[in-house]
């Protein structure tokens, strides 16, 4: 055979074997790939032409790699490691992202008329009530003594803060029972106790001995803080930075608090309340509608510091509370919050323990705070205040819609002695906003 003829021959082969060769492997391809099982594949003729051969089987082979495209994208697993990180942003939360408002919703609780009976009168007319002629000793064994504490409960969280005179037969103990039973009978969940204060507990000298009994004194104060807030030897020419509402900076805080003063100065010492549904009510609803939104961080380093200064540890146990522990105090609530006995709306974030707004920048963070404040220092009839006349004297508010001050005059002047009580604070639910709820005067307006 000529060179020639066997030039011809093997250029004949190559060309057969370029044509039978993807067929070959696309043969392949569907018997490996799972979705080809359910493909009707049409046999290869031998004896047709190859091109014929070719053009029959690329119709068929399409699905096939179709099929094979489809399972990519479930296949195709990228952890976190093979990108050094770059897909965190979409299996983990952002950062820097701000902490939701707690919703929920409760029905407000009605007055029954069980204390009808009493006398009262409001001692203003958007905060405060005094009854008259009232021993809360008998109201605690009386045999419709639920039904007088409820209504008490609720009466205390409409008017803000109730005032009774001369309840020498309260003891702590009774104390105690007290607040616990009015947020008991109001709904407060099974597991908020009484407060223990991080630092004004029995641990303290002259601090008593029982931690669920916080000690006011004048004299302990002192001591404690330096003379840093309240007690100073220069005249303060403000004092607006005294009000707050109690123990907010725990994850769980006061509903109800009750003190009982057992020693007074000659004069001065009284204490200021100021209503939180009225600070609210007076703000404009475009912008209440915004500061709705929001949630705010709230903390108290002031008493670690006064733990180290004076070398004792924060109490760091469970605060009354199961949520209540530990030596850092901070929490994340509400700007505004809903109270679950009214069903009112109150701004909560009020005073020291009150540190920013999350989403806000610092510059706009400390104006809202210290609007707040302002609106309850230049608009008095927002406020009541209590002259303490007589031991046992005592006082019940609702921590979650009031604010309240000391009057530390008394320490100005020499020779008009010390002050000092029993306070006891009642822990309720977690601060929460309900979009149902309104304001104070709009649920008034439709009474």
């Amino acid at each position: 055979m000529s060179p020639s003829a066997v030039e011809t021959i093997q250029q004949t082969v190559d060309e057969i074997k370029t044509k039978v060769l993807p067929i070959q492997e696309v043969k392949e391809v569907q018997r490996e790939a799972p979705a080809a099982e359910n493909l009707e594949v049409k046999p290869v003729v031998q004896d047709k032409p190859v091109e014929e051969e070719v053009k029959h089987v690329e119709p068929e082979t399409a699905p096939v790699q179709a099929e094979v495209k489809a399972v990519e994208p479930e296949t195709e697993v990228k952890p976190v490691e093979a990108t050094n990180g770059a897909n965190d942003s979409a299996t983990k939360p952002q950062e820097d992202a701000l902490p939701e408002v707690l919703v929920d919703h409760k029905e407000p609780l009605k007055l029954s008329g069980a204390l009808d009976q009493f006398e009262s009168f409001d001692v203003t007319p958007v905060i405060g009530r005094e009854f008259t002629g009232v021993d809360l000793a008998k109201w605690l064994r009386a045999p419709n003594s639920d039904e007088l504490l409820r209504d008490l409960a609720i009466t205390i969280s409409q008017r803000g803060v109730v005032f009774f005179r001369k309840q020498d037969n309260i003891t702590d103990d009774l104390q105690k029972e007290l607040v616990q039973r009015l947020g008991q009978l109001s709904g407060k969940p099974a597991t908020s106790g009484l407060h223990i204060h991080p630092v004004s507990n029995a641990s303290r000298e002259d601090g008593g001995k029982d931690n669920e009994i916080s000690v006011i004194s004048s004299t302990q104060a002192k001591k404690l803080y330096l003379n840093k807030l309240l007690y100073t030897n220069n005249r303060r020419q403000s004092g607006k930075n005294q009000w707050h509402s109690d123990i907010t900076f725990e994850p769980i805080p006061s509903d109800y608090a009750l003190l009982r003063l057992t020693q007074l100065p000659k004069t001065g010492g009284d204490t200021l309340w100021a209503s939180g549904y009225e600070l609210y009510d007076r703000i404009s609803p475009k912008l209440r509608g915004f500061l709705d939104t929001l949630t705010a961080y709230y903390a108290q380093p002031g008493f670690a510091d006064a733990a180290k200064r004076n070398n004792f540890e924060i109490y760091a146990g469970e605060r009354g509370a199961p949520e209540n522990v530990g030596e850092v105090l901070e929490a994340i609530h509400p700007l505004i919050r809903t109270n679950p006995v009214t069903g009112w709306k109150s701004v909560f974030a009020v005073g020291h323990h009150v540190k920013s707004i999350h989403g806000l920048s610092e510059d706009e963070s400390k104006y809202f705070l210290n609007w707040f404040v302002q609106l309850i220092v230049e608009n008095h009839d927002l406020q009541v205040r209590l002259k303490w006349q007589d031991v046992n004297d005592l006082a019940i508010w609702d921590n979650r819609s009031v604010y309240h001050a000391a009057t530390p005059d008394y320490v100005y002047e020499e020779g008009l002695g010390e002050r000092s009580g029993s306070r006891a604070v009642s822990l309720g639910e977690k601060p929460y906003f309900d979009p149902q709820s309104t304001s104070r005067r709009e649920a008034l307006s439709k009474q």
